[in-house]
């Protein structure tokens, strides 16, 4: 029904422009001067003939015009698909920003060009509404960055009012609230966040994307039971930070199709909010520092708050097992952190008096070294 519907309709047209040439010539002076276009009956008769070829070749071209429109419109389907209503608004914008610019710029070309300045003007029209709708879409992220940063500072300018007006009367409230927490799949799946977020040492709200829930919602449909624990693992620690804890948890349902790696996506991601990535995955740490990107590695933190041994220092410890060298012997703190002893290979089982002689710090961690009191 569409495509006969279709079909009529560019025939139709097709005899409409048919019969307006012929008007057009039988009206002009290089026909008249022919005698035979005269004759009524033969102007007639060249709008009726015009009218009847460019409805025929219209007609057969309709088929294709029909493929076109239905193609275009499957096309449109799916782009439309694929964006979220704030970017629809935001394209109409867009385009009619850069209609109206177009409006006044093209003006002068219709009382220059009269004919053909109609259909240029036309034409520049439709090319400016997509460009402003496609550049419009394209920047998205960018003018909600722009607007979010205005909402705030317009929202701190406001706090700052109210504490002004109410100092005299009780003491400053915190009014900071932090930057925004990317949260990607490592670091979730560690499970420590969980902990820190409930001592109250992070401020912001949590911001956890789409692609990172897609990536664990994977691990946790994985075929290896290790892998699989580990996915839900980080999916329980989730529904635990958003029913447990006091924090403001956002889902971040947009996603950056162009980009195609997770880490590079978290990396635009919080550029995109002005937010600090958290991760304990050491790769992501060197590219995102690479970048400019504010990062928070859980493990850096770890090693940060261990209690700090200087050399000299003394401490009772359990030597648990043999050295890579000899006469070694190691021993852990309770935060896990590895002693060595020189000499204490002797001592496995029991636990001894120790001196610390010296701290070495590495990027995997904190490494003591200690020999027996007394020797």
């Amino acid at each position: 029904m569409l495509k006969n519907l279709i079909r009529g309709i560019v025939t139709i047209l097709g005899a409409v422009i048919g019969g307006l040439l012929g008007n057009y010539l039988t009206s002009s002076e290089y026909l008249n001067q022919y005698p035979i276009f005269e004759n009524l009956v033969a102007k007639i008769a060249l709008i009726a003939t015009l009218t009847l070829i460019f409805g025929i070749i219209f007609f057969i071209i309709s088929s294709k015009v029909y493929s076109l429109i239905l193609s275009a419109n499957k096309a449109a389907e799916k782009n439309l698909s694929k964006m979220t209503i704030h970017e629809m608004f935001l394209g109409a914008a867009g385009a009619i920003v850069l209609l109206v610019i177009t409006f006044f710029l093209t003006r002068p070309l219709n009382d220059i060009f009269p004919p053909v300045g109609s259909i240029v003007v036309v034409l520049l029209n439709i090319l400016a509404a997509i460009l402003g709708a496609n550049v419009a879409i394209k920047k998205s992220d960018d003018f909600y960055s722009f607007f979010q940063s205005i909402g705030r500072r317009n929202q701190g300018q406001s706090q700052s009012r109210d504490k002004d007006r109410d100092k005299d009367n009780k003491k400053y409230k915190a009014m900071y609230k932090g930057d925004p927490k990317v949260l990607d799949t490592s670091v979730i799946i560690d499970g420590r966040i969980f902990d820190i977020c409930q001592t109250g040492f992070v401020e912001g709200k949590l911001i956890i994307p789409s692609f990172v829930l897609e990536e664990l919602r994977h691990i946790a449909d994985s075929s290896d039971s290790l892998k699989r624990n580990r996915g839900r693992r980080g999916l329980d620690i989730l529904n635990k930070i958003q029913k447990e804890l006091d924090i403001e948890v956002e889902i971040w349902d947009k996603d950056f199709p162009e980009i195609a790696e997770v880490d590079s996506k978290l990396l635009k991601l919080a550029t995109v909010v002005s937010g600090k990535v958290v991760t304990n995955d050491y790769n992501l740490n060197k590219v995102a520092e690479f970048q400019g990107v504010p990062v928070l590695n859980i493990n850096e933190l770890a090693n940060a708050v261990k209690p700090v041994l200087l050399p000299g220092e003394e401490m009772n410890l359990l030597i648990s097992k043999i050295g890579k060298e000899a006469n070694q012997g190691i021993g852990y703190l309770d935060d896990g952190t590895m002693i060595v002893v020189e000499g204490g290979k002797k001592s496995i089982g029991n636990e001894i008096d120790i001196l610390v002689t010296s701290v070495l710090q590495t990027a995997a961690g904190r490494m003591i070294f200690a020999k027996p009191k007394g020797e």
